[in-house]
Parts: structure tokens; sequence; C-alpha cells
């Protein structure tokens, strides 16, 4: 019980640091941009660039097949 209670206490700790640092700093939380629909990378990575490609070809076969 002892353990939890000071792991509990430590990551509260940590998050606690890392909102106040993104409160203060006025950036985002820096990492990978894909997954969350919210890319705010100033260049985009590879993965995202994947996805977006493969989502307007996705629209693109809709469209034709909306107009057929």
């Amino acid at each position: 019980m002892t353990y939890f209670l000071i792991t509990f206490v430590f990551m509260s700790i940590v998050v606690a640091i890392m909102a106040i640092g993104v409160i203060f700093g006025r950036h985002a939380i820096k990492g990978s941009c894909g997954g969350t629909g919210n890319c705010v990378c100033e260049e985009k990575c590879d993965k995202r660039k994947k996805l977006e490609a493969e989502q307007a070809e996705q629209t693109i076969v809709l469209d034709s097949k909306i107009k057929i």
C-alpha cells in the first residue's frame, strides 16, 4: 500500500508540472501528430501525410460513386 501511495503522489506531481509547463509556455506538448485528428506539428510527419493521402483517395472514390 505504501508503494502505491508513493507512486501515485510522484505521478501526480509529474502531471502537475507538465500541466504548469503547458499553461505558462502556451505550447502544445510535442510528439507524434498521428491518430488524434488534431495535428499541431509545423511540418507533417510521414504517418500523417500517408493518412491524409488515403483519406483524400477515399473521398474521390466516394464522390465518383455518388455521381453515377
